[in-house]
């Protein structure tokens, strides 16, 4: 038999497409495979956009040697992955946020604000974290703040931030999760309001999951009430170690299995925990009697269990005027959208925007929403 080159490559680089199209589509797949049943399939939600990219490389190269019938492997693909693509990438030109607020507006800020990255009282007057953050809270001018992992402290020698952002930002009503976490520390998620909260509420989470809860209050605004919500689902609890396993992985040294297999094993749990709590996020949306925002740091990308479950039939604000990928994480990947601002149908979205600044690992999101 006489080897032909050519054809050679032609057929193994339609191996290769079809197998990009193949995990492609069970990336497109996750959204309906509950992660209890299905964890070990969880980390390749986290490789969409790089299957999504070598998809599309594949159609414009056979397209480029003038096989428009390989491309359709892809071209298909494409069209079956519709959804997922839609919720990954927001398909709208950058505009400028107005800051100059309108009466009939809520403003909405929600951020990760990592513990406020200082937590004991030091005099380093060079560049301190904490103020930073405060101020860059306070340039927004927002209606409702839904900050997690908020810290504070009955300690003198700690930050009691409660009262900082009462007095000096100006919040007279707030609800707080109200985590103990040890020597007069409290740890979880809050919300703010300039606005009178008439109701409140709290929903934790069940073991094996971590410690965190679900809250909400009954928000009046312009004799309208609405329901916020803002959680901190389970993350992947990534400590130094785990960081440093994945720089190895990046460098692929010689113990690339062992630390592939430690990393995916904390994903999967995480994400089967994760689908415990989405549901409960679920069936308490359900319940509201009242318009519903939801904020909060979700610790799962949109074509996720996660991000299906919790967003519902809600809108997703960074979708509707956000635009590109919109990460909201800093570390590891360039393609993390983790954290959300979900409004249910009572709702019009006037405008969006995510600031890109490095003082928590995550980056605050604002959303400008209007009572239909």
């Amino acid at each position: 038999m006489i080897f032909k080159p050519r054809l050679f490559t032609k057929r193994l680089l339609i191996g290769f497409n079809i197998v990009a199209v193949f995990f492609f589509l069970l990336t497109c797949l996750l959204p309906y495979l509950h992660p209890k049943s299905w964890s070990m399939l969880s980390f390749w939600g986290l490789l969409f956009p790089l299957l999504l990219l070598l998809v599309i490389i594949f159609a414009i190269a056979w397209l480029l040697l003038a096989k428009p019938r390989y491309a359709m492997i892809s071209g298909i693909a494409l069209i079956l992955g519709i959804k997922g693509i839609s919720v990954f990438f927001a398909f709208h030109t950058s505009s400028k946020f107005n800051y100059q607020k309108s009466p009939s507006t809520i403003r909405v800020v929600s951020w990760n604000v990592a513990q406020f990255i200082e937590l004991k009282k030091n005099n380093n007057k060079g560049g301190k974290a904490r103020g930073k953050i405060f101020d860059l809270i306070r340039e927004q001018d927002a209606d409702v703040l839904c900050l997690q992992e908020f810290f504070t402290s009955g300690d003198p020698a700690w930050y009691e931030n409660i009262s900082y952002i009462v007095d000096s930002l100006h919040y007279p009503y707030w609800y707080f999760s109200d985590q103990y976490n040890g020597d007069l520390h409290y740890l979880g998620s809050i919300i703010f309001s300039r606005h009178p909260i008439i109701d409140s509420g709290r929903v934790q989470f069940p073991p094996p999951t971590l410690p965190e809860a679900l809250i909400y209050t009954d928000i009046v605004v312009n004799l309208d009430t609405v329901r916020v919500f803002t959680t901190h689902l389970q993350s992947i609890r990534f400590f130094k170690r785990e960081y440093e396993q994945i720089k190895k992985i990046k460098q692929a040294d010689d113990s690339l299995l062992y630390n592939s297999m430690s990393i995916l094993s904390k994903i999967r749990k995480s994400a089967a925990y994760r689908s415990i709590q989405a549901d409960i996020v679920r069936d308490e949306i359900k319940k509201s009697p009242y318009p519903v925002v939801l904020c909060g740091d979700m610790n799962d990308v949109p074509n996720s269990y996660t991000y299906f479950t919790v967003k519902g039939k809600m809108q997703d604000a960074f979708l509707k005027r956000g635009s590109g990928i919109g990460r909201t994480y800093s570390d590891i990947s360039p393609t993390l959208r983790i954290d959300y601002i979900f409004t249910d149908k009572h709702f019009k979205i006037v405008q969006f925007n995510r600031l890109v600044k490095k003082l928590s690992d995550h980056y605050m999101l604002v959303a400008d929403l209007q009572l239909k």
